[in-house]
């Protein structure tokens, strides 16, 4: 992916450079060199910006993934809490009522 980058930049820069032909060849690899450089910075920055990005959501999700799985598990303690209740009800009153 770098190299992809750099290739890309260095035709970007030989383009411009072609595109000024009043350009003396000293100064046309100046501005090679110095357009190369600012779009690697660029592309760095802007990968190291997706990157730390990607954490930020990794950890949003994950946080609210753990959320979602503690009210899940709470409501299905609850739920058999009831079942278990109304089961423990039911055998009580079908005790009573058959003596």
């Amino acid at each position: 992916m770098a190299r992809a980058h750099l290739d890309d930049a260095r035709r970007e820069a030989r383009a411009l450079c072609a595109a000024l032909p009043w350009l003396t060849t000293a100064q046309a690899e100046d501005l090679s060199r110095h357009y190369v450089e600012q779009r690697i910075a660029l592309a760095r920055r802007l990968l190291q910006d997706t990157v730390r990005r990607a954490g930020e959501l990794r950890q949003e999700y994950e946080t609210r993934y753990l959320t979602l799985r503690r009210t899940l598990l709470r409501r299905h303690a609850a739920c058999a809490s009831v079942i278990v209740a109304c089961a423990a009800g039911v055998g009580t009153a079908v005790s009573a009522l058959g003596r």
